[in-house]
């Protein structure tokens, strides 16, 4: 069974085609080896990468759990580690709903009241 590319639904991606495929830039793949075990690529001559299947499905996890899910990357390792249950106990909250450190930006809002009240008593 050929795939959109060409390649047979077991054949081995390249970097760019895995990158292509999932929609992310090759430096991120690249980036994620490092933050996530389980990716391993072969690496033959010239230190190219090639993606074997259960690569390619291990990676659109982690994009789904990234990109999708708007999970942190320690929350991805998390998850993904959890006896391949992909669903943790508390989800993080989506980047839509959070702010920076990942705290919801409602409970910020009512610090920053909160505070400005505090403030406001001491002058």
């Amino acid at each position: 069974m050929a795939q959109d590319d060409g390649k047979a639904a077991g054949a081995m991606l390249a970097i760019g085609e895995l990158a292509d495929r999932i929609g992310v830039p090759t430096h991120v793949l690249r980036y994620w080896e490092t933050r996530f075990p389980e990716l391993r690529p072969l690496q033959r001559s010239g230190r190219r990468r090639y993606y074997r299947a259960e690569d390619v499905a291990l990676a659109g996890k982690i994009h789904d759990l990234l990109h999708v899910k708007g999970y942190t990357v320690e929350g991805a390792r998390k998850a993904l580690s959890d006896s391949g249950d992909v669903a943790p106990a508390k989800p993080s909250p989506t980047p839509a709903a959070a702010g920076k450190a990942g705290v919801p930006v409602a409970d910020l809002i009512a610090l920053r009241q909160r505070l400005a009240t505090a403030i406001e008593v001491l002058i």
